[in-house]
């Protein structure tokens, strides 16, 4: 007599029918799960949004920078089965931009898709990248965008140019993130260097908005920012997350504040997603998903395998972010096993 799960079998031929039935059992059970990896590759920095009841995700091809260039897209309509979306944009519908496309952003306004990235991984001397060999003043780069009528695009430059190309408040022009606020309005989050600056788009998105002191930008950086701001409103407070700590090893990892307002101040209350030896090291670079008519949210975020092979070995997950009664977040654990299966 067999004895397997607390079920008995007489014979082996039961056992093997036992052994079949537990396989598509588990099978099953793993097929309502998304796994983490949710995607195969080498990718970073996820935007995740909901379009029209699908679940969609823009991540950074994950590579050497004269290699990064182009974004893909994923989509699905579960969490948990994902579809590609190959090249939805690349440096030859982008004229200016010739590598290093990365931390793409995406917002719906009226029929068109504008998805915001950065390329060039543009320089200045006062950083201590620069180097006067390679690096040359009034080089092109910075924050760029691209148009569609369809979110798996493709997109074509939007303005032919970077939305914004120059150093403001010494913030590299990268990571960028698109917020529409309670009021309508629509603010740019960005910067790299350890400064976080937020800008007032116009109504077309052709340019900056400037504020009552003619400033284009105000300097919101909290303490320990790094770089990939991301904002959301929940209960009528105001979170900013970024990230810290070096984003090619185990220190990487993402913080947040809290404020009643876009901006700020934000006070760091806390690190929320970080290395755990037992799963993966190097998470962070988030963005969060909030399911409409719910407080269920979803954390996007990339992280490194165990062990990792290289600098640019990355992959996109997903696990739960839930809060406190006080509104603070609790530390989001990472899984392998990532999240339910979710139909809109």
């Amino acid at each position: 007599m067999y004895k397997l799960t607390n079920i008995y079998f007489t014979s082996l031929g039961s056992l093997v029918i036992g052994l079949f039935l537990i396989s598509c059992s588990t099978q099953k059970q793993q097929m309502s799960l998304s796994g983490n990896p949710i995607v195969e590759g080498w990718y970073a920095d996820p935007e995740g949004v909901i379009f029209d009841d699908k679940f969609w995700v823009y991540p950074t091809y994950s590579a050497q920078f004269e290699e990064q260039v182009f974004l893909d897209a994923f989509s699905s309509d579960d969490l948990t089965n994902w579809k590609k979306h190959s090249r939805i944009i690349d440096t030859a519908s982008v004229k200016w931009a010739k590598k290093a496309m990365w931390a793409p952003c995406i917002v719906k306004k009226d029929s068109s898709y504008f998805l915001f990235f950065a390329a060039n991984d543009l320089q200045a001397p006062f950083s201590k990248w620069w180097n006067p060999e390679v690096n040359k003043k009034g080089e092109v780069g910075g924050i760029g965008i691209g148009i569609s009528s369809k979110p798996e695009g493709p997109f074509r430059d939007y303005l032919g140019k970077p939305l914004i190309g120059e150093f403001y408040n010494k913030a590299q022009p990268i990571d960028q993130f698109v917020f529409q606020d309670q009021d309508g309005s629509y603010y740019i989050i960005y910067g790299g260097w350890g400064r976080c600056n937020i800008a007032r788009l116009n109504d077309d998105f052709t340019g900056l908005e400037p504020y009552a002191n003619d400033s284009l930008v105000r300097d919101i950086t909290p303490e320990g920012y790094v770089e990939g701001p991301f904002m959301f409103i929940r209960e009528g407070k105001y979170y900013l997350m970024w990230s810290e700590g070096n984003w090619t090893d185990e220190t990487y990892k993402a913080a947040y504040g809290i404020a009643d307002s876009p901006f700020g101040p934000f006070k760091k209350l806390g690190i929320i997603l970080e290395s755990d030896p037992l799963i993966a090291t190097g998470a962070g670079h988030h963005s969060v998903v909030n399911v409409p008519g719910s407080d269920d949210w979803y954390v996007f975020y990339h992280r490194r395998p165990i062990p990792n092979e290289g600098r640019d070995h990355r992959v996109v997950c997903v696990d739960r972010m839930f809060f406190n009664t006080d509104g603070t977040i609790q530390p989001i654990k990472m899984t392998k096993e990532g999240v339910d299966k979710r139909e809109r």
